[in-house]
């Protein structure tokens, strides 16, 4: 049934879409078969409560480009790249309290890579850094295992 949801998504226009998924799995599965459809210039800012499931939503996106590395959350690192059949740039910008200290760092440049994808967890940290154009998912948690799943493209 989840496959036929994710063909259904591929077919309209993603400003307005939601999917339940009732794993951690079924979440990596949707996560995987969007990424599928990703060329690079890509930007998708993640929201949720801690353990809502942004990493395992990018795991899937991972398992979509064709990349095998372990995914982990970047929370003291900030950035993670992995290389596959595009590169995907995970950020993770729970700990940032100044924008500042990101443009410092030039991590910002990575937004406009129109050849990888930028996964952002805790966008609202930055959002004067933050391109114009991205796809905004929000996981929200239900219960234990079941997340509600929102993607608006923003343009």
């Amino acid at each position: 049934m989840l496959a036929y949801i994710v063909i259904l998504l591929y077919n309209h226009d993603m400003n307005n879409y939601e999917i339940t998924t009732n794993s951690a799995t079924e979440t990596e599965l949707f996560a995987e078969n969007l990424a599928k459809t990703f060329v690079g210039g890509e930007v998708l800012l993640l929201h949720g409560d801690l353990g809502a499931g942004k990493t395992h939503f990018v795991k899937g996106l991972a398992k979509g480009l064709d990349i095998d590395d372990v995914i982990t959350s970047p929370t003291f690192a900030l950035h993670n790249s992995y290389e596959g059949r595009v590169t995907l740039n995970h950020f993770d910008f729970y700990r940032i309290d100044d924008p500042e200290e990101v443009a410092i760092l030039g991590l910002d440049d990575f937004f406009y890579d129109k050849h990888a994808i930028a996964a952002i967890e805790w966008s609202e940290n930055i959002k004067e850094l933050l391109p114009r154009k991205y796809i905004d998912v929000t996981i929200d948690k239900l219960d234990e295992t079941t997340r509600k799943i929102t993607i608006r493209e923003i343009s």
